[in-house]
């Protein structure tokens, strides 16, 4: 028993939200194995456990800190994540009124810098070495 190309239907290939900043989701096969063969994200690594883990910078009322923390998906889905991009004052606080960021359970929305207790620590967290040398993402 194992998974065949065959067998292997699109809920197995699909991207999904657990993915992120661990998996890359644009570097993977055409044909038969397209979504079965995968590449680890730029700053994804693995813990004690065997899980994949990506690093966020710590944020602590509405300030970005320079503490970077791998978490696993799992703990992801506890906090607010704001992306990368996200617009800093010359103190690393955030400077807009709502900040465009990941909720508990991975849903987007905004929030306000108070909330925000996370934040992606590079727009190319998501993606693979080798996606990562497209100049235009």
């Amino acid at each position: 028993g194992g998974l065949t190309r065959e067998r292997a239907g699109f809920e197995v290939r699909d991207v999904h939200a657990t993915h992120y900043g661990r998996v890359c989701p644009i570097e993977t096969p055409e044909g038969p194995n397209i979504g079965l063969i995968n590449s680890l994200s730029v700053y994804a690594r693995t813990n004690d456990y065997g899980f994949l883990e990506t690093p966020y910078r710590k944020v602590v009322n509405g300030q970005v800190t320079e503490e970077i923390e791998y978490l696993s998906a799992i703990e992801e889905g506890n906090y607010v994540i704001a992306q990368a991009n996200s617009n800093l004052d010359e103190n690393f606080r955030f400077t807009d009124t709502f900040v465009t960021a990941r909720g508990e359970h991975g849903e987007s929305g905004l929030y306000r810098p108070e909330e925000i207790q996370y934040m992606d620590i590079s727009t190319q967290q998501i993606v693979s070495v080798a996606a990562a040398l497209i100049p235009f993402l």
